[in-house]
């Protein structure tokens, strides 16, 4: 069968599986919340690079809001529905597991046995296996059934990556070939790391930044990002950098007297939420975006989504408000 287009009508309720998992759970989110927030004080905290071991993970209804929903707030999660008996299968798993490890973190694949998740092939009404979705921000898009060629899986497989960036900023996470993997032995040497190629660079950003240069730091983080467009420093810098100098002239009273007047105007909220999260209030700069991205269209809804992305980047993907802010753009745009 030939994959359809994705599309967020299919999306599929999931309250029946959040709360078979609820249980199991809630000690370990608690304890996640507790470390986070002891790790960080209030800033978010990063999970690390990952081995290319984990980015294919076997999933239950347990574990299912931990490890698919939570997850794809970071990284796009391919749902991939089998069972042992299942010939096709054996077929479309080992080619999804490569296209997976070769996404470089990009995607993150969980492997479902029906046999075994009755109530999980149940909840996305699946008729027949294999059967393929995805879960992005918390949204779930039907993807194919069946086998294809290989290729077509790719085109599927890229469409999700380029939804999940341009959309919900959403770029995966980083993977690392040496880091631990699951037997527990790191494989690179615990001394001290190298210096990197950039760190020169970014040191140079942070002195300019230290100094009130701000064209200064944005001009040296895009150096960094010219080369290495994925450097998670840089990115994390470059949108700081950016916002501190977009709010420096504002005056603060008049752009917020000029977003209460109309809380259409998407320069006026997009310059209001830029004060919010100087501010520290993060969660008011997100809600206001998410807000205007509701009652606005066309090239104005697409620019304050894409303010919405990058203040994402000043927050860092770990952050949870990044990742219920994410969720309620994801309800507004479908």
């Amino acid at each position: 069968m030939q994959p359809r287009n994705m599309s967020m009508s299919g999306v599929v309720d999931l309250a029946a599986v959040k709360a078979a998992g609820e249980a199991k759970a809630k000690a370990e989110q608690a304890r996640a919340e507790a470390a986070r927030q002891a790790a960080q004080g209030g800033a978010p905290a990063s999970a690390g690079a990952v081995p290319p071991s984990a980015l294919v993970i076997d999933v239950d209804e347990a574990g299912f809001e931990r490890d698919v929903l939570q997850l794809s707030a970071e990284v796009p999660v391919v749902l991939d529905f089998w069972a042992e008996w299942c010939e096709p299968c054996k077929q479309l798993s080992p080619l999804l597991e490569r296209l997976t490890v070769e996404a470089n973190g990009r995607l993150l694949l969980a492997k479902v046995d029906v046999d075994s998740n009755q109530m999980l092939m149940q909840q996305f009404g699946i008729q027949g296996i294999p059967a393929v979705f995805a879960v992005v921000a918390g949204q779930v898009l039907p993807l194919f059934q069946g086998v294809a060629p290989e290729q077509e899986i790719r085109a599927t497989l890229a469409q999700l990556v380029q939804v999940a960036e341009e959309r919900f900023g959403i770029i995966g996470i980083e993977v690392d070939p040496n880091a631990e993997g699951p037997a527990g032995a790191p494989a690179a040497d615990a001394g001290e790391a190298p210096a990197g190629p950039y760190d020169a660079l970014l040191e140079a950003a942070v002195v300019a930044l230290d100094a009130g240069d701000l064209g200064g730091a944005v001009q040296a983080y895009k150096n960094v990002l010219a080369d290495d467009p994925a450097n998670t420093e840089a990115k994390l810098g470059l949108a700081q950098a950016e916002l501190l100098a977009r709010v420096k002239d504002m005056n603060p009273q008049a752009v917020r007297t000029a977003a209460a007047e109309d809380p259409k105007d998407p320069a006026a909220q997009i310059a209001a939420a830029d004060l919010d999260l100087v501010g520290g209030h993060v969660e008011d700069a997100f809600g206001r975006l998410v807000d205007t991205v509701r009652v606005t269209a066309g090239a104005d809804r697409d620019a304050v989504r894409v303010r919405l992305l990058e203040l994402f980047e000043v927050i860092g993907a770990d952050d949870p408000r990044v990742a219920a802010a994410r969720t309620a753009l994801a309800r507004v745009l479908f």
